[in-house]
């Protein structure tokens, strides 16, 4: 399909819940570097995000009926699926087994390294998200990017469980807020 032409949001729907090749070529070619940055930054091995990816885009196809125009944009949507189907990966029986049996790397945290957020900024998500405040962007980090829990982050951030969970609220009303003012 040619990616010269922009679909609008409705018209992709569309295409796609009529299970029509064109939409999910244009779907692949124009959110697939987008959502292939959300899974590298929560999973460290670029094997284990093709396969994720893979796994988030045949859900799309699969799932598609299930969006609700009333309750987000198709983005979101899709950027949860990865999110969560990344965590779901992560807290795998197969995938903790797996990692009890790695060698230690030489670099701990090579994360950067798969870091592909090419595409992302195409919404201005990475600006955005530069507006809040360094603690929420720190919790939107941790919990939306790296799949920790409030339990999780309260204990990695000697925090109580209830600022947590406060703060959290407090940068995703601002965050949408932000969102809204930039559509």
């Amino acid at each position: 399909m040619n990616t010269s032409i922009k679909l609008s949001e409705e018209q992709l729907i569309s295409l796609l819940l009529k299970k029509d090749e064109k939409g999910f070529n244009y779907l692949y070619d124009n959110y697939a570097a987008a959502l292939f940055g959300v899974i590298t930054r929560m999973v460290s091995s670029k094997e284990y995000a093709d396969e994720i990816m893979q796994d988030v885009f045949v859900k799309i196809w699969k799932n598609i009926a299930q969006f609700d125009p009333e309750k987000g944009r198709l983005y979101t949507w899709m950027l949860n699926l990865a999110r969560n189907t990344s965590i779901d990966y992560l807290r795998s029986k197969g995938f903790q087994n797996e990692q009890k049996n790695q060698s230690i790397p030489e670099s701990v945290n090579d994360s950067e390294h798969y870091s592909i957020i090419s595409d992302v900024d195409n919404i201005g998500v990475k600006n955005i998200l530069l507006q809040l405040r360094p603690e929420w962007r720190e919790l939107i980090d941790l919990a939306y990017y790296k799949g920790y829990t409030q339990q999780e982050i309260a204990e990695r951030l000697d925090i109580p469980i209830g600022t947590i969970k406060t703060r959290t609220r407090n940068a995703l009303i601002e965050l949408k807020k932000l969102l809204k003012d930039h559509q």
